[in-house]
């Protein structure tokens, strides 16, 4: 299986776990590709109209994408474990997940508002807006899901993992540990996986 991926994407990493905790990573063939909104890689366009990574291309040609649905198809070649089969165990990963990936999207927002967008034309009303959305989530991380999260690994808490990772990467002056300290201590040890440890992105 072909994968476009970044190494400093996320969400790719969010499937690149998913294929080290359930052995499969060696059946991947990591592609490096630079996907963005204002200048789409025509190569991944090909495959996913949406032009985005991680973009997964199956060895009969056809794509799957976004990575929620690649994480499940790969948690599902040797029978799902990340992701519950059924009943409220399955409701509740794909609720932590959808949490910690809304939170990326709004650290995504927040770094093209910073990074990409002319310096005249940024808006501080949405910048703002995106970083209140993850404070949003960090609190309630703390406040609400911290059994779940401390529970058997799912795919709700490799989303967090990769989430907090990427403020990390990204946003350290948010400084999210501040105030949070169960989930600070939660993700101390969660980091410590070798999953996680192999994808952290480059400096």
């Amino acid at each position: 299986m072909k994968l476009y991926s970044a190494a400093t994407s996320p969400f790719v990493r969010k499937v690149v776990i998913v294929a080290h905790e359930r052995g499969l990573f060696d059946q991947l063939t990591l592609v490096p590709a630079q996907a963005s909104p204002v200048n789409p890689n025509r190569e991944i366009v090909a495959q996913n109209p949406a032009g985005k990574v991680p973009t997964l291309v199956l060895d009969d040609g056809s794509a799957v994408f976004d990575s929620r649905v690649i994480a499940e198809y790969i948690d599902a070649i040797n029978g799902p474990k990340l992701f519950p089969p059924a009943g409220k165990a399955r409701w509740t990963a794909l609720s932590l997940q959808s949490l910690a990936d809304e939170m990326t999207d709004a650290a995504l927002l927040a770094r093209y508002e910073t990074t990409m967008r002319p310096e005249a034309l940024r808006w501080d009303a949405w910048l703002n807006g995106a970083k209140g959305k993850i404070v949003a989530s960090v609190a309630q991380l703390e406040e609400r899901w911290i059994e779940e999260l401390t529970g058997e690994i799912t795919i709700g808490s490799i989303s967090v993992g990769c989430a907090l990772g990427y403020l990390d990467f990204r946003f350290g002056d948010m400084a999210w540990r501040n105030g949070n300290d169960r989930l600070a201590a939660w993700y101390e040890t969660f980091a410590a996986r070798p999953s996680m440890v192999a994808t952290i992105p480059p400096g």
